[in-house]
């Protein structure tokens, strides 16, 4: 189905989007799965091509550009031909806004030049070993000492947690209050703070997820985001932004699945005839056809929302619940139609199923999609049960 939500300067873009991705990420990306982590010098390729944070000031280095069609068309063309360990999204769209949006005029001007230019990596730590997607149940604590924080704890399952020079790091600075918590810019060489060991993993091979360890490290004052006790407000105002943006990985990631399977069922022969033929093969592709067409533009919906300020928890919730969900169908179906060729990792398609389990698990369970979705339709218990 066309799309509608893209104009001449948008596809032009994604024409230079697409040549970056197979010149600098594709060829690299079976050394990076190998090693487990994708090169540094990456980063600062797409910097210097000015794929960092368009969206940021000029004064930084950024476009200046306030349309996340650009965003959107890098995730995309990440997901087709680039390489899905390359976290440019988790950079650009999911931690940098937290320095940009909530960081003060110090912060921004220290640091926003280094992240547009792909110098400074980032990461975001807020999952821990016993609490998972429950911020409320948060052990890692910071207290403050004269002006500055002392920070202690551990969070595990930290993408880009190798290669980041600054982690944004979510502490519970009230013990008193639930959502007592704060954010603070943890930056690289500070005492104290220590990367535990790279986590294997089921999928994802190429990006370095591991655990971090933080032994009393000194935070200085201005490394504090925001004000102190805020932090949980600040977390569930990027949420909306950060499900769009996964949910725009699922999609183009199920798409490449299903162009990969149409190539495979056109050629591939049985019982002297094309497999794609036959009528089971048929329905299959056209299901898939039909929901890819229907999530894709739901989400591009939301794209125009989100520019336009509007974008609801709720409705991020239901995107990245459906994407994911639909990413899930596509693979499974596009891996039984290869056959036991989609078993073998020599396929890409093998891979793509591997690395589409943790859709429906990070940036929010499934589950705790249905929660948000049910709460906004006013079925929460507590109300109901005080009526």
């Amino acid at each position: 189905m066309r799309r509608l939500i893209f104009g001449t300067e948008h596809e032009q873009f994604r024409d230079s989007v697409r040549a970056f991705m197979l010149a600098e990420v594709a060829p690299h990306g079976a050394r990076w799965r190998e090693a487990g982590i994708v090169d540094r010098e990456v980063y600062e390729k797409a910097g210097k091509a000015g794929f960092l944070c368009t969206w940021a000031d000029e004064k930084y280095g950024g476009a200046g550009v306030d349309d996340f069609r650009f965003e959107q068309i890098i995730v995309e063309e990440n997901m087709r031909h680039g390489d899905i360990g390359f976290y440019i999204n988790l950079h650009s769209n999911l931690v940098a806004p937290y320095i940009a949006k909530l960081g003060n005029d110090e912060q921004k001007d220290r640091l926003m030049p280094r992240i547009v230019s792909g110098e400074t990596i980032l990461a975001v730590a807020m999952t821990e070993p016993s609490a998972g997607s429950d911020l409320a149940g948060m052990r890692t604590t910071a207290a403050q000492r004269g002006d500055d924080w002392v920070l202690n704890g551990a969070k595990t399952y930290i993408s880009n947690g190798i290669l980041a020079d600054i982690v944004i790091v979510a502490a519970r600075t009230d013990p008193d209050k639930p959502h007592g918590v704060s954010l603070f810019i943890v930056e690289r060489g500070m005492k104290g703070f220590e990367r535990g060991r790279k986590l294997a993993k089921m999928g994802l091979k190429s990006q370095d997820t591991t655990e971090l360890f933080f032994d009393n490290v000194i935070v200085p004052a201005r490394n504090l985001i925001g004000e102190a006790g805020k932090g949980f407000q600040y977390l569930t105002r990027l949420l909306a932004q950060e499900r769009l943006v996964a949910a725009i990985g699922f999609m183009a990631t199920a798409q490449v699945a299903f162009d990969l399977t149409l190539d495979y069922v056109t050629e591939r022969r049985a019982f002297g005839q094309p497999i794609g033929t036959f009528q089971n093969s048929r329905f299959k592709m056209a299901e898939m056809r039909t929901q890819l067409d229907v999530a894709q533009t739901f989400i591009d919906q939301c794209v125009l929302l989100l520019n336009a300020g509007e974008l609801s928890g709720d409705d991020a919730a239901k995107c990245k619940l459906h994407a994911s969900e639909v990413e899930a169908r596509v693979m499974d179906e596009c891996v039984q139609l290869h056959g036991g060729a989609g078993y073998m990792d020599e396929y890409r398609i093998s891979r793509l199923y591997t690395d589409a389990r943790i859709s429906r698990i990070f940036a929010g369970t499934s589950e705790i999609m249905k929660e948000i979705i049910g709460r906004g339709l006013g079925l929460d218990e507590r109300k109901l049960r005080n009526k």
